[in-house]
């Protein structure tokens, strides 16, 4: 009898098992579309063995390279001063020019002492708040940004600088979340993490909605 309940419990087991697969799999799903869409337009970039690893995290350094490219940050006036005197990050350094791009342009600042910490990595509030500023922060009153973000079960954990920067991603559908809706501020973030916000921005760049044409009612008077 005791044989008999082990073995009906082990087939329930296994009959859960591809309902259990499903939901990883359909979040895979949409994170390789993500990958696809910001790897195609160069934003990010595959590593050497063709392959994307979105669970590592990312540092400053690849932050401040990935900003520069989706927003040409590099096109902007304030490229053309004078650059910063950063010790920890030389002229030698892979991202040297994406560093001082992100510095002049306001979008990333250094920390005590002109340091950047190029390898630091960079949590999801920070990710998301330097991304707004890219993107252009909305101007939200206090009051607006706590009904924006009450939704979210951790909103009471987003740091105050970076409340009214994530309403802004928020407002935008840019944000990815668990599937509690938790944002996660406080947490690392990593390289998937950045494919989908950025594969939303993209999304809505291409939107961009064209000048409507006015159609022409037949036997109307037409204007001059």
């Amino acid at each position: 009898m005791r044989q008999l309940s082990i073995t009906l419990s082990l087939v329930a087991l296994l009959q859960s098992l591809p309902a259990i697969a499903q939901v990883p799999e359909s979040t895979s799903g949409i994170l390789s579309d993500s990958i696809q869409k910001v790897t195609a337009v160069k934003w990010m970039t595959n590593y050497p063995d063709g392959k994307f690893y979105p669970e590592r995290l990312l540092s400053r350094a690849e932050l401040a390279s990935i900003m520069v490219k989706a927003f040409r940050l590099d096109k902007r006036q304030a490229v053309n001063r004078e650059n910063f005197v950063i010790p920890d990050v030389p002229r030698s350094y892979w991202a040297f020019n994406d560093i001082q791009t992100v510095l002049k342009t306001d979008i990333m600042k250094g920390y005590r002492g002109n340091e950047f910490f190029p390898n630091q990595k960079v949590t999801r509030a920070e990710a998301l708040a330097i991304f707004a500023q890219a993107y252009g922060v909305f101007q939200f009153p206090d009051e607006a940004v706590n009904e924006i973000l009450a939704s979210h079960p951790d909103e009471k954990s987003i740091p105050g600088w970076a409340r009214k920067a994530i309403a802004t991603v928020v407002t935008e559908g840019f944000l990815n979340t668990d599937a509690q809706g938790n944002i996660s501020p406080l947490k690392p973030v990593t390289r998937g993490d950045m494919a989908y916000v950025l594969s939303k921005y993209l999304q809505r760049q291409q939107r961009q909605p064209e000048t409507p044409e006015v159609p022409i009612i037949p036997n109307s008077p037409q204007l001059p």
